[in-house]
């Protein structure tokens, strides 16, 4: 068994990042992966220049008695893929919206239900699903009450009927009918065209939907949760239940992926003049249009407020998945932070995944705050 209490650490001194401010980082993470918790963890620091600072530590999946699980711990690696969870809304689902609104194969401001073949009328939009703001139910368990995809599928655009424009409240749902409407504008899978689109042009080699990696390559989630009929550990396929009862592709879960990949994903939104498939137009609409207030309030797809994770600035976007996973874009800083853990694996500890993210996001915004103290 390879020793927990080890961290592979790179880092690359740029410009306004040297790389001796990330030391605390480090002794942060070895801290809490040799205490236990999250069980494996892999995060980036990136600038547009590139990476300035990424580790990996901990265990992938831990040996136990479950069904279905590894005979001996396996280590967390730089290029462990990680279920990105509720990421997918970000990272695959929103990214292609806006590119249909930018190619003006649609609009975001049309209603969804034009885009969903027999769904009831509704006033709600594609601007809606996206700002979280539609009134749609946050999540069902459709995979205990439906027996087939298309049923889940049904059931999901029936929802539409009862839907009422109004405050915040954030949606699976509406995120699983952004995905369905995605397919229907262009006519293939969500899958195939987060692949071409998006993953592609943005160089991440590794991240996708039903990965075909090796389990060994793939960190573990949960262990007899509640997000399956059955028992067993959920380990290289998608953890989300809805997701995984649809095939393991949906617009609001299913994308799995490594460190640097999202790495590179967070930093071309750094480069807003210079994204290789959005617009600087189209990503200022992105964070132009607005709902909510306070810690509620969000942009499209993103949350704005990290008030737990220390003081960043305004400008700055940030999304959390469920298994562990959290990505953070501070363009005010030339800064986004890449979390991919398991703290799932194998029981759900959600108080410590909480605490976990901000003790690490302070402790990177303390990094980044004292980097004018060291000379380039």
């Amino acid at each position: 068994m390879t020793d927990p209490w080890t961290l592979a650490v790179t880092y690359q001194a740029q410009r306004d990042h040297p790389a001796d401010r990330y030391l605390p980082v480090s002794r942060l993470l070895l801290d809490r992966v040799a205490a236990g918790f999250p069980p494996g963890l892999a995060m980036e620091v990136r600038s547009a220049a590139g990476t300035a600072y990424a580790a990996a530590g901990g265990f992938a999946t831990l040996a136990g008695p479950w069904a279905g699980g590894a005979e001996t711990s396996i280590p967390a690696e730089p290029n462990s893929l990680f279920d990105l969870a509720s990421l997918t809304k970000v990272v695959a689902t929103l990214p292609l919206v806006l590119l249909l609104h930018q190619r003006r194969q649609w609009s975001i401001d049309d209603p969804i239900s034009r885009w969903l073949p027999a769904a009831p009328s509704s006033s709600v939009t594609i601007s809606d699903c996206l700002l979280h703001a539609a009134g749609l139910v946050p999540f069902r368990q459709y995979y205990r009450t439906s027996s087939d995809p298309a049923e889940i599928k049904r059931a999901v655009i029936a929802e539409l009927a009862s839907a009422t424009v109004g405050p915040v409240s954030y949606s699976d749902v509406g995120f699983m009918l952004l995905g369905w409407a995605v397919e229907t504008c262009v006519g293939e899978s969500l899958a195939q065209l987060f692949a071409r689109e998006i993953a592609g042009p943005l160089g991440m080699t590794s991240t996708g939907y039903l990965p075909a990696a090796q389990r060994q390559h793939i960190a573990a989630t949960e262990a007899d949760g509640d997000r399956r009929a059955g028992s067993g550990l959920v380990w290289g396929e998608v953890h989300d239940g809805n997701a995984f009862a649809l095939g393991g592709v949906s617009g609001h879960a299913g994308l799995f992926g490594t460190a640097a990949d999202l790495g590179r994903f967070a930093a071309a939104l750094l480069e807003r003049d210079h994204h290789p498939v959005l617009s600087a137009d189209t990503i200022a609409l992105m964070t132009s249009r607005r709902a909510g207030a306070g810690a509620e309030a969000r942009v499209l797809g993103w949350r704005v407020r990290p008030d737990q994770w220390g003081s960043w600035p305004a400008g700055t976007i940030w999304h959390t998945g469920f298994t562990g996973t959290s990505l953070l874009v501070a363009p005010a800083l030339d800064a986004a932070v890449v979390l991919l853990t398991n703290a799932v694996h194998p029981v759900r500890r959600p108080a410590e995944t909480a605490q976990f993210r901000a003790e690490v996001h302070q402790a990177v915004r303390t990094a980044l705050d004292t980097r004018a103290e060291s000379p380039n």
